[in-house]
């Protein structure tokens, strides 16, 4: 697989928008056609040499395309947007959607990643090591549909809004989470395995969620069905006693969807 090398080479005061930083973007190009490719920032577009040095080419396909990013691109937005192979590392930690409608491919975060990671993504894999904030997985605002297929590995801990409106895919958080985790949810898998604080799958109506941790407040429409042990999700393991909750039905009368709390957790249930 070619490798391109792109280090942040200056300060960067107002954000930069470089959804173009994708192995789609990249296949093909040489190092002095990826380092005129157009970025904005703010009302102006500038070189992506301006704010990175390049190193490497890359592959004909993005199949055959990995870009490394390095240094602190916390001010870098949009990175992996709609990335559909190949695979980005950034060596720290990045601003806002990264991986936004991603379509495939593999997206590795060493470090914290900031709000919409991962929004209405439909496959691959996005990885952060670190803690994310709000809306990861989720639907844009005045959306219902977040994300489809793909999964999304939370290493940390994640804030609010987490996979809200989920139809499909995989979100796993090895931390807490914050509120409104899983509002809205149509489908796919949330596993949270510490804590999380209120709303937890608020209007569900399909999809399983699991949260292997404390619930600070429960929410009311769920209905106990029995205690499984030891849950298993593909290659995915969560063991333990987990009581069972059928749908929300506070929001429709034949709602689909299982939710599972671990019992030694949360006794007050």
């Amino acid at each position: 697989m070619a490798e391109v090398i792109l280090t942040l080479n200056t300060g960067i005061d107002i954000k930069v928008e470089a959804d173009l930083v994708t192995p789609d973007m990249f296949a093909g190009k040489n190092k002095s056609e990826i380092e005129s490719l157009l970025v904005w920032q703010g009302p102006k577009q500038y070189p992506l040499s301006d704010f990175f040095d390049v190193e490497g080419e890359a592959g004909s396909s993005a199949e055959d395309t990995s870009i490394v990013v390095k240094g602190d691109v916390s001010r870098v937005k949009r990175i992996g947007e709609k990335m559909t192979a190949g695979k980005i590392t950034i060596e720290g930690s990045v601003s806002m959607h990264v991986g936004t409608e991603m379509e495939g491919g593999e997206i590795l975060v060493k470090g914290d990643a900031d709000s919409w990671a991962g929004m209405e993504m439909k496959g691959g894999l996005l990885h952060i090591t670190g803690n994310v904030k709000d809306h990861v997985g989720c639907a844009y605002r005045g959306k219902w549909l977040g994300m489809s297929g793909g999964r999304i590995v939370i290493d940390g801990n994640a804030m609010n809004n987490l996979g809200g409106g989920i139809s499909g895919g995989e979100i796993i958080v090895g931390g807490n989470v914050g509120h409104y985790c899983g509002i809205r949810k149509n489908g796919g898998l949330i596993v949270v395995k510490g804590d999380a604080i209120r709303a937890v799958a608020a209007e569900m109506t399909a999809g399983t969620m699991v949260i292997g941790g404390h619930i600070e407040g429960f929410s009311p429409g769920f209905e106990y069905e029995t205690n499984e042990s030891d849950l298993t999700f593909d290659d995915l393991e969560c063991p333990g006693e987990y009581m069972k909750f059928a749908r929300d039905y506070a929001i429709a009368k034949k709602p689909k969807g299982i939710f599972y709390v671990n019992q030694d957790a949360n006794r007050d249930l």
